[in-house]
């Protein structure tokens, strides 16, 4: 089955292009995406006929980084590593926040239903109750260097994917549940070899666990098993053409979600974005 994921995908649609595109996710049947910009920056999309049905703005709003979902609390979360804060936007439509007290990059919910927030200048995964009181910090191992994104297996270990230009180690690692030590690890010196990546971004597991990786400077998504081992590359630079930077596993439907932004190298930022939904 792994060796048939990392070949059995093809482009099933593109959403509108837009403002750089911070993060994506599904609730309630509905794509939920969030966008750079002053208002209007979530928008929500019929998960069939990927139509536009409604924009919500985020109050408050200073520079949006990543989205998450949560079926059983029935909202979504946003984070604002401006604000240092999480936005919390329930199925109504009613927004309210809570700091983070650091600066949020990237936002998963485990099977709890807490919201695990990645605090890339300290080295941090902070865990949340839905209304955002601090249930717990953990630090990383001190390999981990500019954790970007985390999620937590069913086990209970952590799987953090981190490195920023110039850093000795870009990698995905996964971490035991009291985040003291790494149990296995992917990736090494910065590059664009199978077992390298170029500051992977976000991740995205299956219902087998199976780790997908948004490695936004090789353009391309890359397939870990439970364990961190390669299997293969799920979507190349060929199809994406844009730099990946967030990324949503639909089960039901096994659709692959890649939010791709545009990067202006003379302007030194980006000037679009959109939704590629992949067949996997």
């Amino acid at each position: 089955m792994l060796s048939l994921y990392a070949v059995e995908h093809q482009l099933v649609h593109t959403l509108a292009d837009g403002e750089r595109v911070c993060g994506v996710t599904l609730l309630a049947g509905e794509i939920y995406l969030v966008r750079d910009k002053e208002r209007d920056q979530v928008e929500v999309c019929d998960v069939t006929t990927y139509r536009l049905q409604r924009r919500l703005t985020v109050p408050y709003a200073i520079l949006l980084t990543d989205m998450t979902s949560c079926e059983h609390n029935r909202c979504v979360y946003i984070g604002d590593h401006g604000g240092e804060c999480i936005h919390r936007l329930d199925v109504q439509g009613a927004v309210t926040r809570w700091a983070v007290n650091g600066s949020p990059v990237g936002l998963s919910v485990n099977a709890a239903h807490n919201v695990l927030v990645t605090c890339y200048e300290v080295r941090q995964i902070k865990e949340f109750s839905s209304y955002g009181n601090l249930l717990q910090e953990i630090a990383l191992p001190s390999e981990v260097i500019n954790p970007w994104h985390a999620i937590q297996t069913r086990s209970g270990q952590f799987i953090v994917c981190g490195g920023c230009f110039g850093d000795p180690v870009h990698s995905v690692c996964m971490i035991s549940a009291d985040g003291c030590h790494i149990v296995h690890s992917h990736g090494g010196q910065q590059g664009s070899d199978i077992d390298q990546y170029d500051e992977p971004r976000h991740l995205a597991v299956d219902d087998n666990e199976s780790v997908f990786v948004a490695d936004p400077y090789n353009r391309r998504v890359t397939l870990l098993s439970p364990t961190l081992e390669y299997v293969g590359q799920v979507v190349s630079p060929d199809q994406l053409k844009r730099d990946p930077y967030s990324l949503y596993f639909y089960t039901q439907r096994r659709h692959l979600y890649v939010a791709v932004d545009e990067w202006n190298e003379e302007q030194r930022n980006c000037t679009s974005g959109r939704i590629a939904v992949f067949s996997v």
